[in-house]
């Protein structure tokens, strides 16, 4: 090869690599994000995970009662449940974050349960955030096996929770699991105005924010609970939690949040 083909090819070489890592750049800004949590906090939003769940479902840890079912269909995470579930993201979380995913409560009306819908119930749309086991710190699939599904085994656990149409669709609740088996409801968080509840068969964009003490849960764009924790939990687990209940997770996404100052 001659010094000018040499020199030709190097070239070439970092012009594309010029274009990939303008491609790569454009691509982070635009998944940066401004947004007004409260009145004097605004901030960057950052996109550091995401899955879309075109290659399946290998990034999530199951934990499940007997007779349900969680797998990879069209696209997207699908969980058939009886008696308990929880489908763990496996990546350790670091606030400050926020957590943005869609999910879809199935329901056939046309079938009963004898026929087809064993599992279609609109109730349940729950999730965990910040969760950590104070027996195991580092690993919180520990006692993965031991904890199965059953929702009363998650009350060893530090973590944010949201029931939304829980107690067969009539209430929907947050509350903060403190890690001794306390989890008080406070009255502002006990939700049962039919706003609050599932539609079956439409999608929800949920949104889950952890800065420091702000502490929120929105669907569809709507702040539905804003808490204020003097004690934030600040690191850990996001869980897609349920029970007898039929749905989908697409579109998860987690962003680092940080501080824009006026």
């Amino acid at each position: 090869m001659t010094p000018y083909s040499t020199l030709r090819t190097k070239f070439c070489t970092l012009t594309v690599s010029l274009v990939a890592l303008f491609a790569i750049g454009c691509q982070e800004q635009k998944e940066a994000r401004i947004i007004q949590l409260t009145d004097d906090l605004k901030v960057k939003a950052e996109l550091i995970h995401s899955d879309d769940f075109s290659e399946g479902i290998s990034n999530w840890k199951v934990e499940q009662m007997p007779k349900g079912s969680v797998y990879h269909k069209d696209g997207k995470l699908e969980v058939n449940d009886w008696r308990g579930c929880t489908v763990w993201f496996k990546e350790k979380l670091e606030g400050p974050i926020m957590i943005e995913y869609d999910a879809v409560v199935l329901q056939d009306t046309t079938k009963s349960e004898e026929e087809d819908g064993i599992y279609d119930r609109a109730s349940d749309l729950n999730c965990f955030w910040m969760a950590t086991d104070s027996e195991n710190p580092d690993n919180l699939f520990a006692n993965s096996e031991s904890r199965s599904g059953k929702f009363t085994n998650y009350n060893s656990l530090s973590l944010y929770y949201t029931g939304m149409g829980g107690h067969f669709n009539t209430k929907t609740r947050f509350r903060r699991y403190s890690g001794n088996g306390e989890k008080p409801l406070l009255p502002e968080h006990d939700l049962s105005d039919p706003k609050y509840l599932i539609t079956p068969n439409q999608l929800k964009q949920i949104r889950l924010v952890a800065y420091d003490g702000v502490i929120q849960y929105y669907r569809n764009g709507e702040l539905i609970y804003d808490y204020r924790d003097p004690n934030p939990y600040t690191e850990g687990h996001f869980g897609l939690r349920t029970v007898h209940n039929h749905m989908t997770l697409d579109n998860f996404k987690v962003y680092r949040l940080t501080k824009v100052d006026e």
